[in-house]
C-alpha cells in the first residue's frame, strides 16, 4: 500500500545510503518531498537531480518543496520556486510548506494552484499543519491535517477532526518510538497518507521512518 509521504531534507552526498532506502521503499510510497535548500535553491543540484531521477524511475511522486509563510511571500517567488522544481528536478508536483488555514488566504493560494499546475504540476500538496477550512479541499490533492509530536497525536487529532472532503489526508507526525505503527491510527482519523518518524527537536524531518531508515 503507497500510504507514505516522506519529506526527507537532508543532501544524497551526506545520508547517500539513507536516499538507496527511500529508493528502495518505492512500492510503499505516495511520495518524496524533494527540498535541496529550503526549496529548490539557486541554482540546480546534480546530486538532488539523481536521486530525483531514481525516484520518478521507480515510479515515486516527486514532490517540490516551496515555502509560503503562511501565505505572506510574495506570489511571484512561490511560483519562481515551483517553477525550478519542474525545470531542474522534473518534479511531478509541488509541496507548499506553512500554508495559512483560514479562508482569509484562500485566494492567494488558489492563484498558486493555478500557477502550479499551468506549470505543469500534476499534484498538489499543502501542509496546513492543521484542519483547514474546507474551501482548500477544493485544489489540492493532498491536504497535511496534523504535523507535530507523536505525544500529542492521539488527542489533537482527535479533538480537532472535522471533515474535509475532496482530498486525500495526511499526518505528518515526528518523535516516534520504534515498534509504533500510525498507519491505522492514520486511517481512524481519515488520513490514507502519513509519515511517522523518530526524529525530534527542529529538524525532525532529518530522519526516515523506522520501516523505511537502512540498519544501523
Amino acid at each position: 500500500m503507497n500510504d507514505l509521504l516522506i519529506p526527507y531534507y537532508e543532501h544524497p552526498s551526506v545520508r547517500p545510503t539513507e536516499w538507496d532506502a527511500v529508493v528502495a521503499a518505492a512500492p510503499r510510497l505516495h511520495g518524496v518531498v524533494l527540498n535541496p535548500a529550503s526549496g529548490p535553491g539557486t541554482a540546480p543540484d546534480p546530486a538532488f537531480a539523481e536521486v530525483a531521477a531514481r525516484l520518478t524511475s521507480a515510479a515515486v511522486r516527486v514532490l517540490g518543496y516551496v515555502d509560503t509563510d503562511y501565505g505572506r511571500r510574495p506570489h511571484t517567488e512561490v511560483v519562481r520556486d515551483i517553477t525550478r522544481h519542474r525545470d531542474w528536478y522534473r518534479a511531478d508536483g509541488v509541496f507548499l510548506d506553512q500554508v495559512a488555514a483560514s479562508r482569509v488566504e484562500f485566494a492567494y493560494y488558489q492563484r498558486l494552484a493555478t500557477a502550479a499546475w499551468g506549470a505543469g504540476c500534476g499534484t498538489l500538496a499543502l501542509n496546513h499543519g492543521t484542519e483547514p477550512d474546507p474551501s482548500y479541499a477544493r485544489i489540492a490533492d493532498l491536504l497535511v491535517t496534523y504535523e507535530g509530536p507523536y505525544a500529542s497525536y492521539t488527542r489533537l487529532v482527535r479533538r480537532h477532526r472535522r471533515p474535509v472532503t475532496g482530498a486525500r489526508l495526511c499526518h505528518l507526525v515526528h518523535g516516534v518510538p520504534a515498534g509504533v505503527d500510525l498507519t491505522e491510527t492514520a486511517r481512524s482519523y481519515g488520513a490514507s497518507v502519513h509519515c511517522a518518524v523518530p526524529g525530534r527537536g527542529p529538524h525532525p524531518w532529518g530522519t526516515l521512518p523506522h520501516t523505511v531508515a537502512p540498519p544501523p
